[in-house]
């Protein structure tokens, strides 16, 4: 997939697919409105992917080479800052500061309610989220990199639709590991869904801090490679 699996990792990270897969979980009949939300979300994402994949293929291929290491590189250094911001032991009043926006961020989202997709999502049926699914997976600029990959590689076409189709059963594992999991586990899923929460609540700064330094200094080093 030429690189195309990493950011298929983080286009994984999504918060919308999350929120509505949470959501869904909660609901009565949570595998026929799990289904139609991925069958939705499917539709959408890997349509447009390979629309994006045949139309960089070819001409575009030289102007790949020369962005490719470009793009490594920039996106190395933003996540080494991001690394930098977020490190163990950073000084306890930034460290607050930062948790106090986010509750006041918090307490104004409650005031202003569920946005408009979670409300549908808790009055509708398999058909609704699947609208909702197809409307909310527009590419995201992970999964456009992991396109831009793909293209790069030259790939022949059942080659590039399998790829694709990968990094979409990829990017959508937070929705299909659930309805995966209501098929052959209805009463441990849930409960997995909550310890997972708590957890990422638990350990989510190491946990980024880690994955954000590793990706942005393995980033720069292969930019750095591809310009040598």
């Amino acid at each position: 997939m030429n690189g195309a699996f990493p950011y298929a990792l983080t286009a994984a990270l999504n918060p919308t697919l999350l929120g509505a897969t949470t959501v869904m979980l909660l609901l009565d009949h949570p595998k026929k409105l799990l289904l139609g939300y991925l069958a939705g979300a499917l539709m959408t994402s890997v349509t447009l992917g390979l629309v994006i994949v045949f139309a960089l293929d070819g001409s575009a291929s030289t102007a790949q080479h020369q962005l490719s290491p470009s793009l490594d590189l920039a996106l190395g250094a933003i996540l080494l800052l991001i690394a930098f911001m977020i490190r163990p032991g950073r000084e306890p009043k930034e460290v607050g500061r930062l948790a106090e926006r986010r509750r006041r961020r918090k307490e104004a989202k409650q005031d202003k309610g569920p946005p408009m997709w979670q409300r549908r999502l808790s009055q509708g049926t398999a058909r609704t989220t699947f609208v909702i699914g197809a409307l909310l997976t527009l590419p995201g600029a992970s999964y456009l990199i992991a396109l831009h990959r793909i293209a790069d590689g030259d790939p022949s076409t059942t080659l590039a639709v399998t790829s694709v189709l990968l990094v979409n059963v990829i990017m959508l594992a937070l929705l299909e590991l659930p309805l995966i999991g209501y098929y052959f586990a209805p009463e441990w899923t849930p409960r997995a869904v909550d310890r997972f929460k708590d957890w990422v609540g638990r350990n989510a700064r190491p946990f980024a801090f880690r994955g954000a330094l590793i990706i942005g200094i393995l980033l720069i080093a292969r930019g750095l490679i591809y310009l040598s």
